[in-house]
């Protein structure tokens, strides 16, 4: 008894290239992958569970799955959002503003980014990920610069969340 639905050749949802999937993303220590054709999207993540915090965090901030957290309110300067989420790297890499040198940077401060929002791009292994915002606000703080090194975890930008 054979089924055609998920094994077509172009079919992103086939069994065996999601196993390839999960394979690269175990071979070159990915996070996440997340690939858009048409209108078919597979996105895998490996990692806990998004989780937003609200209110008042412990100085040892958790960073969810999303690769943002709110800001420990001992750490915020005077002035500063004490609710300023932060966008992370996802993955070690290459930080970059700009898809190339001669285009004007995804987003700069005070500019307005949602969920789905690509904010820049980190390089791994040669391959270019985009990176979305995974939350809504004004950008407050570009926190890296272009060509830096970025480690897991580490804080890229500084978003005022939507009031």
């Amino acid at each position: 008894m054979a089924s055609n639905a998920g094994s077509g050749a172009g079919d992103v949802f086939d069994v065996r290239k999601v196993r390839r999937f999960i394979e690269l993303m175990n071979e070159h220590d990915l996070s996440e992958i997340d690939l858009r054709q048409a209108d078919q999207r597979i996105r895998l993540r490996r990692g806990p569970e998004m989780v937003t915090v609200a209110g008042a965090v412990p100085s040892m901030a958790p960073t969810t799955a999303a690769g943002f957290t709110t800001a420990p309110a001992a750490t915020t300067a005077a002035g500063e959002d004490a609710n300023a989420l932060y966008i992370r790297s996802p993955m070690v890499g290459t930080f970059y503003t700009t898809a190339s040198p001669d285009t004007p940077p995804f987003v700069k401060v005070g500019d307005q980014v949602g969920l789905e929002t690509t904010v820049c791009i980190i390089e791994a292994m040669k391959v270019f990920n985009e990176i979305p915002a995974e939350c809504s606000g004004k950008i407050a703080a570009v926190l890296v610069t272009t060509g830096q090194s970025v480690e897991y975890g580490q804080p890229l930008f500084r978003v005022s969340p939507n009031a």
